[in-house]
Formats: C-alpha cells, sequence, structure tokens
C-alpha cells in the first residue's frame, strides 16, 4: 500500500475462488464493515481479467454467507450454512470473547464462553464439509492463548485448539497480537499470522490528541512487562523514541487465581519526567496491572499517559479506569474493535476506539488473490507517512 489513504491496491492475479466471508454470532457488525470495504473496492477496481471465468461472482451486492448455530433445549447445538460454499474461498471471523451473546440451557439463559464460541466455530466448519477450497479463520482474539505454555501439570488448551482448527480442513489461520506467538510451532505446516495494530493505534491517537511532539525528548514508549518487549521496541523504533519496561516482581510461594500474585512493579529505563508516554500491551484484562503502572510513572513525572492495547476486556469494570483519569493518571485509553465492546466503554471520555475494519477488508482482498500481505504487516511505511502530516497539522 502507497499510502495511508490508499482505498485500493493492485491486484491483478487470479483469485482463488469466489470469496466468502462467514461472520460468527457477535461478529456481525465488524462483518458488515469488513463486507462493506470488499464490495466498495471490487466494484471501482479496474482488471484486465475480469472477463475470465475465475473471475465468476467477482462483484457482489455482498460476500457475507450466512451461518447459524441453532440451539436444542438441552444446549446441544448444530452448525448450519444458508447456502452453498463449494469452491469458494471462506473466510470465517469469530469473536471467542463475545460475552454479551447468550443461549439457553434447560430453561436457564447462559452467556456465551469462549468454549462455546469456540465449539460453534468448529460446527460452522463442519457445516462447511470440506467443500469450500480453501478455509481460513480470522480469530482476533487466539483462543486459549494466555494458556499458551505449560506450568507443571497443566494442559496446553491453546495448541490443541490449533490442531483441532488444522484437523477439521482449516488452511489458514490469523490472529491479532497473540500471547505468545511461539504457539504456532503446534501447527508447524499451515499458515499462522499474528498481526500487530500499531498503525491503527498511532491513527486513533493522532486524531484525537492534537500538540503531540513526537521525539525522544518529549515522547517514550514504556512496556508493562517483559513479555510486551518485543511490541514496545518495535514502536518505540518506528517512532524514533527512547524505551522503557516494567517487570513484575511475584510471589511464587503462593497461587492466586491461577497465578503468582504480582508483589511490586520495577522499572527499567530512562527518566520520564515531563514526557508523554505510551504504555503498549497486548491487553487489558482487569486493568490493575496497566493502571498500577501508569501510577508509577505519574508520580515519576510524567505528563501525559496513553494506554494502548489491542483487546480491552475490562473484566473487573470501568470505575477503577473513571478513578483513574479523574486522578489524571491517564489521558487516554486506545483498544480496538477486534472483541466485544460495551455501549458504556464507547461512552467513556477517555475511551479511543481503533477501528481494523478496513485493515481486515485489505488482508482479506488480498489474501483472496493470493498475493503478499507482506506489506500490511509491516506498517512502518504508512506510520511515518502519518507522522509527517501530522506534524503538518494535515491530519
Amino acid at each position: 500500500m502507497s499510502n495511508t489513504h490508499d482505498e485500493t491496491r493492485s491486484l491483478t492475479s487470479v483469485p482463488v475462488g469466489s470469496l466468502g466471508l462467514i461472520p460468527m454470532a457477535g461478529c456481525e457488525e465488524l462483518g458488515n464493515k469488513i463486507d462493506y470495504y470488499l464490495v466498495k473496492w471490487r466494484k471501482e477496481r479496474e482488471n484486465e481479467h475480469r472477463d475470465n471465468p475465475s473471475f465468476q461472482d467477482y462483484e457482489r451486492s455482498s460476500y457475507i454467507v450466512s451461518a447459524k448455530c441453532p440451539r436444542f433445549g438441552t444446549g446441544e447445538a448444530k452448525g448450519l450454512l444458508t447456502e452453498s460454499v463449494r469452491g469458494r474461498d471462506l473466510f470465517i471471523l469469530v469473536d471467542v470473547m463475545n460475552y454479551n451473546l447468550t443461549y439457553h440451557l434447560f430453561g436457564n439463559e447462559n452467556h456465551m464462553s469462549p468454549d462455546d464460541h469456540f465449539q460453534d466455530l468448529k460446527r460452522v466448519i463442519s457445516a462447511v464439509g470440506g467443500k469450500a477450497r480453501r478455509l481460513t479463520v480470522i480469530m482476533p482474539f487466539l483462543y486459549e492463548s494466555r494458556q499458551h505454555k505449560r506450568t507443571s501439570r497443566e494442559s496446553l488448551d491453546c495448541a490443541l485448539g490449533l490442531q483441532e482448527m488444522v484437523s477439521l480442513g482449516v488452511d489458514n489461520i490469523i490472529t491479532f497480537d497473540a500471547h505468545d506467538p511461539r504457539v504456532q510451532n503446534a501447527i508447524p505446516l499451515h499458515g499462522f499470522e499474528t498481526v500487530q495494530p500499531a498503525y491503527q493505534f498511532l491513527k486513533g491517537l493522532l486524531k484525537h490528541v492534537k500538540g503531540l511532539q513526537i521525539d525522544s525528548d518529549h515522547m517514550m514508549v514504556v512496556s508493562p512487562d517483559e513479555g510486551g518487549m518485543g511490541r514496545a521496541v518495535y514502536i518505540a523504533n518506528v517512532l524514533g523514541l527512547d524505551m522503557g519496561m516494567f517487570y513484575k516482581r511475584r510471589d511464587y510461594t503462593k497461587v492466586v487465581d491461577g497465578r503468582n500474585p504480582i508483589v511490586a512493579h520495577e522499572f527499567l529505563g530512562t527518566n520520564v519526567k515531563g514526557k508523554d508516554l505510551i504504555i503498549i500491551d497486548d491487553m487489558i484484562s482487569s486493568g490493575e496491572s496497566a493502571l498500577e503502572v501508569a501510577a508509577d510513572l505519574k508520580e515519576r513525572g510524567a505528563n501525559k499517559i496513553f494506554l494502548c492495547a489491542t483487546f480491552g476486556l475490562f473484566t473487573a469494570g470501568l470505575d477503577a479506569f473513571d478513578k483513574a483519569y479523574a486522578a489524571g493518571n491517564i489521558t487516554r485509553v486506545l483498544t480496538t474493535n477486534l472483541i466485544y465492546q460495551t455501549p458504556e466503554l464507547l461512552q467513556r471520555e477517555w475511551y479511543i476506539n481503533c477501528d481494523m475494519s478496513k485493515y481486515i477488508a485489505y488482508l482479506v482482498d488480498t489474501l483472496n488473490h493470493d498475493t503478499s500481505i507482506s506489506d500490511l504487516l509491516n506498517p512502518s511505511e504508512r506510520i511515518q507517512n502519518a507522522i509527517e502530516k501530522y506534524r503538518k497539522d494535515e491530519y
């Protein structure tokens, strides 16, 4: 992609097959946005091969294939497709973290867990029945990604989930900011891409916050723990900033909620006094650690503090963030729409929603043409272009 505002990509190769997009329950809004871009681009795209039979159904009013998982009164379910997918290049979009969906079990209303979503995904894959030409699962929050390694006598749920999907006929898996990308070693002969939303974070920040000075004298990137060093190093290098990190001192004599409790956060890095800070992580769970880190940095004299996380789970609610914002410990919180967002979150003054639909549409459009997505996975040029426009007050 040549610049940040390109609407179309030059895709001239023959598609793998007629494109189909299946948004699972809870992904309809994101799926509709992706579909909008695909329809728009393919209608506008000029292609000298469009009369080729391989381009049959290339332009459609919608690429969405409807899939359902109706349930019996016992809670059991089945996957159901409403149209033929034979020979299609299918992309299944699933949000395993959408707890807002419910189903009835013996008259009781249950909220859907990640396990329920994953089971429904397998049902839909089973309903495809191997008839698709290629099958790609887009699972932004990788199922069981936090259980990516074994400590003592534990299960390896993430690895098993990946192996289950490929055993059912999935060719490629696209996820975002996997908790530990090394889990792809469980399926070494299949496609696995973990995508970073660095450009979308920066775009959201530049759009909503004016007057930022993006240089090493006025801004810094911070990783809240040693596990997130990779993403912090990338952002710092692309923006030309210094970086710091916290490491967590844990009490390994205790186990609370399945993990060793954090005793303290220790900071490693240069002086943060007077600087705007970008704290970058893969997810905000309860937010306790992130807010402790922000408070610590504020005590050290930091200026504005921006929390960026691919997934905003907010498992303990929003009250702690409201208090941190009122106290001046955080300036903005940025997460994506890759997982379910509550209406209350979207209304918060401190919250910035980073829309990923256009980016996913680019990925789907490009992969359907069996073309490299390397330029999409490395957004450094687009980030530099965005900063240049921001400095010229053109953003």
